[in-house]
């Protein structure tokens, strides 16, 4: 093991000494938010340690097993342990990189899912209800709850567009890389000939803002509209102006919500999906001017702008970031997306393994 990480691994052991002394103190046990946010730190750094405990054992193991060689009536269990304590080691090592790996802190956050149809369409608004479809039931297969923050719904079905609010354990952490074109190639039911159609749809993933660092929105940036909502509700959803629109004058982000049963709850749900995007925003613009490879979460919903193919004459979906194929269209349709975000999770892990390795 690098010196380096050894380094990263020892100052976890003290940041457990350190954690343990600050969660006895009746002080912090009486802030209930500083107390779970250095629980929830607790948690990690002591998987960590442990994990690096068993490995510090081990190695103990091994050279105890090493000296026993030069005895002949031991040599041969030796070596059986030298074996086993070498690939446990390995094992272990692997596993404590990637535990060291930088974390992202709104991965544990809930997540506003935006669905948009794009080129196509209205096999392109077909295709964003596919995918609304899609989330949801991968949403509630994970446990987490889903909720439409806004919609508007296309005349022949599906929607032009759709804003989830999706909450649980790290939901951010697990959709984050859903962010993208979106690329369909299927015969629409409105195909009399049998032609097999292209359209698109873009998806962009992100967190809720806490609370606590919140982008401040200053009133005199903001124009709020109310309308009367439309789409599923009830006759008094239909009937007063609920549905509440907030633009942000100086950057001309927009966000509406018309779900809620007043059009205080709406407004203040689409204050919240502004915060999301403004952060967002800033968010992409920082991450472009350090990395200057990223494009912008949505992209331009062109057929050629796209991250990800769902071909169903063939049953095959391509993630064309990771090169990943897979023949199981129908399931990932309903819902079963955990190879999909396994890969991409393990990808993006390597490349941070491959950069510490680089500052190692």
């Amino acid at each position: 093991m690098k010196p380096a990480i050894r380094q990263q691994l020892d100052r976890h052991t003290e940041r457990l000494k350190e954690l343990d002394f600050l969660l006895s103190r009746p002080d912090i046990a009486s802030d209930m938010g500083q107390f779970m946010k250095l629980s929830r730190e607790h948690v990690d750094v002591a998987a960590v340690a442990e994990r690096h405990a068993r490995y510090q054992q081990r190695e103990a193991d091994l050279a105890t097993a090493q000296a026993l060689l030069a005895d002949p009536d031991m040599a041969e269990l030796a070596r059986e342990e030298i074996a086993a304590a070498e690939a446990e080691l390995a094992a272990l090592e692997g596993a404590l990189q990637r535990m060291l790996l930088p974390k992202d802190p709104d991965d544990a956050r809930p997540a506003f899912l935006e669905i948009r149809a794009g080129t196509g369409g209205d096999e392109s608004a077909l295709f964003a209800g596919d995918l609304a479809r899609m989330y949801t039931r991968y949403a509630a297969n994970q446990g987490w709850r889903a909720e439409v923050m806004s919609e508007s719904p296309a005349e022949l079905g599906g929607y032009k567009e759709l804003v989830l609010r999706i909450e649980g354990q790290d939901v951010y952490g697990a959709l984050r890389f859903e962010s993208g074109g979106h690329r369909v190639q299927r015969v629409p039911a409105t195909e009399t000939q049998g032609r097999i159609h292209t359209s698109a749809a873009t998806v962009a993933v992100m967190p809720e803002p806490d609370e606590a660092e919140a982008i401040t929105l200053n009133p005199a940036d903001l124009r709020i509209d109310t309308f009367r909502a439309s789409g599923a509700g009830g006759q008094h959803i239909n009937k007063t102006d609920s549905a509440v629109r907030v633009v942000h004058l100086p950057t001309g982000i927009v966000a509406e919500c018309q779900d809620g049963r007043s059009q205080h709850a709406n407004k203040a749900q689409a204050l919240r999906v502004l915060q999301a995007r403004l952060q967002e925003k800033e968010r992409s613009e920082r991450a472009t001017k350090e990395a200057a490879t990223r494009k912008g979460l949505i992209g331009s919903g062109d057929r050629s702008d796209r991250i990800r193919t769902y071909n169903f004459p063939q049953g095959r979906l391509t993630d064309h970031r990771i090169n990943l194929t897979l023949y199981k269209l129908a399931l990932i349709m309903e819902g079963d997306l955990r190879d999909v975000i396994d890969a991409l999770r393990a990808a993006h892990e390597a490349e941070l393994l491959a950069q510490l390795e680089v500052n190692a």
